[in-house]
């Protein structure tokens, strides 16, 4: 994100007396003086916290106005009874959640508490090498991700059940990223997955498309870039899902999205619909798990539309739960359940050999039945956890169980489906002898004791195996490793651990095999005990999609990882001039799409003489490489605009990246040289912001979104503004054609509108938005669209300002005045008032400050003090900035929407 002009300094840790400096309050905040420059405007307003108030305000005529005081408000926050306390959208203090018949609180965490496997696990045996071994917990416990779910059955409860599809959606929220995986029965294939808020109104709307689909019944996608509202509201629970089909416009089947503390466990489930038919609306899902040790089945059953709401004089139901082969009931368990406590968990004991077979097979059925007037009946069969999920692992050197340094790889590709099989893929590069064994293996009991599950040895490079129940737990609880052993190191040369790549919308992960990387194929060869892999595809547009994954690093490799596509001769000739840096790393994991490749890079990709190169820290001229081949026939990278938006765009053609270095005038930003007067859209909000460079300055801008004449908008997955609903496409499709076929006006493809002979406007240009630089003419007579830049008129001042980020052009600052309302006041020797930023505030007026992006802060209190000598500084907080630091701010730091200035090249460069 781009950073404000606006900063917030704290006092500091060190050069104060005394250590409690963010501990006191109130601090008083004033506005900092604005230096003069063409950006004066920009800069006015800048706020400083935890300095001591100096001279008092003073108007023109050299009187003096009120200071301003703030104070941090969130620690007076009362304590909450609560032990899940919600922080509402635009509140300060967290408040207890209100019961709500319509949303599911039961809240399953305490069913849990009992039963041995949902407890913290220790660790038992780290005697052996597997540095890079992650459990279930671990992935479960990392603060960047957070698991949800979702029960979706047909009408909410306000609504009449018109369906008796059933579906589960299972969320993964990666920083602003929320992935999904949805499974459902007895339902036609959806059109869109909708997000809705409490009120019913859409978030966004993710198109499901015909084409890809990895198998039946199951849908895959992502909401990108959420925003902090909408994670708040996630987070509290109160986000709903649907399914939105032909018949039912309005959504099929929809649930509340939840928490579940049995997430991180889960690796059996089943979807349960209605025995009868008549019944809409009611089913289930259920979530197994197997205990660490004993064949113990642990699961978790959430239902709805078992009990009626009208069932007053029977406040609760006997359920009967059972467990079937072939429709012999294996085991059978009984509970109360009530509408306000609806979820059902038990353990079904010392599971025989045979019951453990059939789970891996997929052959149990689960039903639930309840018993009284109102019977109900739900069952479905269980099966391994289904998951968009790509099932991967990375083998190298430094993984194996004695650490190998040999530069090599083993690379291997796996999928589990309904029925207990286990295909697999694996690939080994750059050993330094023979393969001798390819072994699937647990996590060793003792030092150096493998513990081998199957040898995989004569079909490791593809294959199928049948695995048990419980290999199948171990599989996806990430608790299974392969191990690759050759005649020089028969104990192991590489190895890796089993794990799940989250979905990231990448398609050839799931059709095609990924690149080795390895450090045995770098020119010269490097022997290296880190490897790697990578997808890498083109699709229709030519775009470059990568997703790469390494293994092995140690923890002073992995923070400075950087990776490029290289276009050579030979491989071993380096072509420097044919090179492109691919960006978006984080830790040891990178994705992302180059969409203006050029012909040459193109060229090799097609003959295969490119590589993809990864270097660390360590060896900054290759760690790994591996060749990719792509055949194509694309001319270049991405598809040209059209003739208009270049002419808006302006965008000057690329230059040699070592001419822009030694331009003067060329900026520096997220690692790459940018030419004077070029615009693009920054790696960290490619949809819905704008940079500039312009001497030696960024200049990001949001995209500012054109009002739309609708009621009903949504957010497409691909675009940054919202559009109107598309159950009015019909309508505007015919508007469409009237107004081509019509000689007394203008169809703007842009935002797909109607324009009146004559009429002049702003264009709105997908993916940038409102485009204030331009102005478009509608041509009545031949019905075309003229666009053109807007002159800018010449200016007489020395310091123009742009008084709003959307204007286009500068104007000059005008003298600054009182507010007339204030100007018998300020003269006078009454009441003084305060200015703050731009307002002006009465004595003893309070007010919560509002900080870009963040808006309005509502733990922050202001207000207006009248006086004119200011109170003696406090003896522990600094007066000035502390040396060495650079203005740290309370909130973190601030990365803001609205305006970036980046002077600084090494700033930006991660």
């Amino acid at each position: 994100m781009a950073t404000s002009n606006t900063h917030l300094a704290a006092p500091c840790s060190s050069g104060c007396s005394g250590e409690r400096g963010l501990q006191r309050g109130p601090w008083p905040l004033v506005p900092e003086p604005s230096p003069p420059g063409p950006d004066s405007a920009r800069k006015r307003g800048a706020v400083t916290a935890g300095k001591q108030l100096g001279p008092a305000q003073r108007n023109r005529r050299g009187k003096p106005t009120g200071k301003v005081s703030c104070k941090n408000i969130k620690h007076d926050c009362p304590s909450l009874p609560c032990s899940e306390s919600v922080l509402l959208p635009g509140h300060c203090c967290k408040t207890c959640p209100k019961a709500s018949p319509s949303v599911l609180e039961k809240r399953p965490e305490p069913i849990f508490d009992s039963f041995e496997y949902f407890q913290d696990k220790d660790d038992l045996h780290k005697s052996y090498n597997d540095r890079s071994y992650l459990s279930s917990e671990d992935l479960a416990r990392d603060e960047s991700r957070t698991d949800f779910v979702a029960l979706l059955t047909s009408g909410a409860e306000s609504w009449l059940p018109l369906s008796s599809a059933v579906a589960k959606a299972r969320f993964t929220l990666v920083r602003s990223y929320l992935l999904f995986s949805i499974n459902y029965e007895r339902l036609g294939r959806p059109s869109r997955v909708r997000f809705t808020d409490p009120d019913g109104n859409v978030l966004f709307e993710h198109p499901v498309q015909k084409s890809v689909s990895l198998q039946d019944g199951m849908i895959c996608g992502m909401w990108r870039n959420l925003h902090k509202p909408s994670i708040r509201l996630l987070k509290a629970e109160q986000l709903r899902i649907s399914l939105v089909t032909k018949s039912q416009p309005a959504g099929e089947v929809q649930g509340p999205i939840i928490k579940h503390r049995a997430l991180f466990a889960e690796t059996f489930s089943a979807i349960l619909t209605s025995v009868d038919l008549t019944h809409m609306g009611t089913g289930g899902i259920a979530m197994l798990t197997l205990s660490d040790t004993e064949n113990n089945l642990h699961f978790i059953l959430m239902a709805k539309g078992l009990l009626e709401p009208a069932d007053k004089e029977f406040p609760w139901v006997s359920l009967r739960v059972r467990i079937l082969h072939q429709n012999r009931v294996l085991r059978e368990v009984r509970a109360n359940i009530t509408m306000q406590d609806p979820d059902f968990a038990e353990v079904l004991s010392d599971l025989s050999s045979r019951e453990m077979l059939w789970l891996a097979q997929g052959q149990l059925k689960i039903t639930a039945e309840t018993e009284g007037r109102r019977r109900r009946q739900i069952a479905g069969y269980i099966t391994a956890r289904k998951s968009c999920d790509t099932i991967q692992s990375v083998l190298c050197g430094g993984d194996a169980l004695m650490p190998t340094k040999t530069g090599a790889v083993g690379s291997a590709k796996l999928a589990l489906h309904e029925n207990g099989t286990l295909e697999y893929q694996v690939q080994v590069a750059g050993t330094a002898s023979e393969v001798i064994s390819v072994t699937l293996e647990t996590k060793p009991r003792r030092k150096n004791k493998r513990n081998i599950l199957f040898d995989m040895t004569p079909s490791y490079r593809e294959g199928l195996v049948s695995t048990p129940a419980r290999d199948t737990h171990m599989l996806l609880q990430s608790e299974l490793f392969l191990n690759v052993a050759t005649q020089d190191f028969e104990e192991g040369e590489v190895r890796g651990q089993i794990s799940s790549l989250l979905y990231s919308g990448l398609l050839a992960r799931y059709t095609e095999l990924p690149v080795p990387l390895a450090g045995q194929l770098v020119s010269p060869p490097v022997r290296t005990g880190s490897a790697g892999h990578a997808w890498v595809s083109l699709d229709e547009h030519c775009h470059l999609h990568y997703e790469i994954v390494v293994g092995g690093l140690g923890k002073s490799d992995d923070v400075a990882i950087s990776a490029r596509l290289h276009g050579v001769a030979e491989l071993g000739e380096r072509g420097q001039e044919n090179t492109r840096l691919l960006k978006g790393f984080y830790g040891t994991e990178a994705q992302g799409v180059v969409k203006d490749l050029d012909t040459e890079l193109l060229r090799h990709l097609a003959q295969g003489t490119a590589f993809l190169q990864v270097s660390t820290k360590v060896n900054p001229r290759g760690e790994m490489r591996g060749r990719v081949h792509i055949p194509n026939q694309c001319e270049s990278g991405g598809i040209r605009l059209a003739p208009e938006e270049d002419e808006l765009l302006e965008e000057p053609k690329p230059k040699d990246p070592e001419q822009l270095k030694k331009d003067p005038n060329s900026c520096f930003f997220e690692g790459q040289h940018r030419a004077h007067g070029s615009r693009w859209a920054p790696a960290y909000d490619r949809k819905c912001s704008l940079c500039s460079c312009q001497k030696r300055t960024v200049i990001c801008d949001p995209i500012l979104c054109q009002p739309l004449n609708c009621s009903q908008q949504v957010h497409l997955e691909d675009r940054c503004c919202p559009v109107c609903d598309e159950r009015k496409a019909g309508q505007e499709e015919l508007r469409a054609e009237k107004a081509r076929d019509s000689s007394e006006g203008c169809y703007f493809d842009g935002d797909k509108t109607w324009r009146g002979a004559g009429t002049r406007w702003h264009p709105v240009v997908p993916p940038f938005g409102l485009i204030k630089c331009a102005i478009c003419t509608c041509k009545g007579a031949t019905g075309e669209v003229h666009c053109e830049k807007v002159q800018c008129p010449r200016l007489t001042c020395s310091n123009p300002v742009r008084v709003s980020p959307s204007d286009c052009c500068k104007q000059c600052p005008a003298p600054e005045k009182s507010p007339p309302e204030l100007s018998d006041m300020m003269q006078a020797d009454g009441p003084r008032a305060c200015r703050f930023g731009r307002q002006w505030y009465m004595n003893n007026e309070s007010w919560h400050p509002t900080v870009p992006p963040f808006g309005e802060m509502k733990c922050i209190t202001c207000w207006c003090v009248v006086s004119v000598r200011p109170p003696p500084p406090p003896q522990d907080l600094c007066i000035h900035t502390c040396p060495g630091t650079a203005s740290p701010s309370p909130w973190g730091n601030p990365r803001p929407h609205a305006r970036l200035r980046a002077d600084a090249p090494e700033a930006w460069s991660r």
